[in-house]
């Protein structure tokens, strides 16, 4: 893929269809209910991400679970970030669902990736988070983390940019733990996973 043409920019912005050509590509109904079944569940996924952050802001699960406020800012930490992420997650699943129908490119083996991405990216944030809370990832000051914004915001980009996460997170490991034996035996170091999936750019 080209560096200088977006990754949801095509240069063809009728997907194919004819003036005045308005009907579905998806004329089989299994099909237009996967992709509307897809769709519900990332919009209930985007409206509860910012309910989530809401409920985490005014402490509502601190009294839920009687935690102290030492106890409680760790949740809430960690907690903003796992929001974060998902709502990052989802945003970039949503973008790639709208363009691959328009594209003609669905189809119902990509499935598992589409449900598993926000929370995939959620989990990823709240690692990175806790990667520079302890001091072993040097992004920003540890104490940094105890920003509620710099938490939500940094965790959004994460979990939006997960694939390329995932890369980052196979160089720090390369350079704690070594190489692989097959990557020693090719004399590469590792540079990250190849997830084939969209958003990564070859």
């Amino acid at each position: 893929m080209s560096h200088s043409e977006p990754e949801f920019a095509p240069a063809d912005p009728t997907d194919g269809h004819q003036p005045g050509e308005w009907q579905s590509k998806y004329p089989d109904p299994a099909a237009q209910r996967g992709i509307h079944g897809e769709a519900c569940y990332l919009a209930v996924l985007f409206f509860a991400a910012p309910l989530l952050a809401l409920v985490l802001w005014l402490d509502y699960p601190k009294g839920w679970l009687h935690l102290s406020d030492a106890k409680y800012r760790t949740l809430f930490r960690y907690g903003l970030a796992w929001v974060g992420g998902m709502f990052g997650g989802v945003l970039f699943d949503i973008k790639w669902l709208y363009h691959s129908v328009a594209r003609q490119s669905w189809h119902i083996d990509r499935r598992l990736w589409r449900l598993f991405i926000p929370h995939i990216s959620a989990g990823l944030s709240c690692a990175v988070i806790a990667l520079i809370s302890s001091g072993l990832i040097r992004i920003f000051d540890h104490h940094a983390t105890e920003s509620p914004a710099l938490v939500f915001g940094l965790a959004f980009l994460v979990g939006y940019f997960s694939d390329n996460t995932i890369a980052k997170l196979a160089e720090v490991a390369g350079t704690l733990f070594g190489p692989t034996r097959t990557e020693e035996k090719k004399g590469t170091l590792p540079s990250g996973p190849s997830t084939n999936a969209p958003g990564v750019t070859k």
